[in-house]
């Protein structure tokens, strides 16, 4: 990012460059720490959500992905040849099978995230209680924008389709 100028007065164009940069970092972040596994950055954040949230259906997988049910069946089984995932019965109800990570990422990942988090508390340590306040709640509202609009693509996909 070449400003550390943000937008002023509700100057969209540079809170639009602002949001695309971070975006564009995020993104080639988990690319990169998905080379490390030899998956895409989709692939790893999809591994992410099961290691943190713990096993779950493959619909639940699609619902919180956005992807479609086929694109889920070839995520899972690319997990699976990897060996970072399995298919597993849900112990609630055996008749269902769930997703489930399948290991703790390798060190070279540890690694990665332990440089990250450094980083990030580098970053938090130049800003007030009341600057993180702020940068929270951007964060969340930031959040529940592009889950929503993972949500509405998904089901404009859903409606062309079906």
């Amino acid at each position: 990012m070449t400003t550390t100028a943000g937008p002023q007065d509700g100057d969209t164009a540079a809170g639009d460059r602002l949001g695309a940069e971070l975006s564009d970092a995020v993104v080639l972040f988990h690319e990169a720490v998905g080379s490390l596994l030899g998956l895409s950055a989709g692939d790893h954040k999809a591994l992410g959500m099961l290691r943190r949230d713990g096993p779950m259906s493959a619909t639940d997988l699609a619902r919180r992905t956005g992807l479609t049910a086929g694109a889920v069946t070839g995520l899972v089984d690319r997990l699976e040849r990897g060996g970072h995932a399995r298919r597993e019965r849900d112990p609630a109800d055996r008749r269902r099978l769930v997703i489930a990570a399948s290991a703790e990422p390798p060190p070279e990942v540890a690694e990665a995230f332990a440089g990250l988090g450094q980083g990030m508390a580098d970053v938090t340590a130049r800003f007030t209680p009341e600057e993180l306040t702020a940068v929270a709640r951007w964060v969340e509202l930031t959040t529940a924008t592009l889950r929503a609009q993972v949500d509405a693509i998904a089901h404009r996909r859903a409606s062309s389709t079906g």
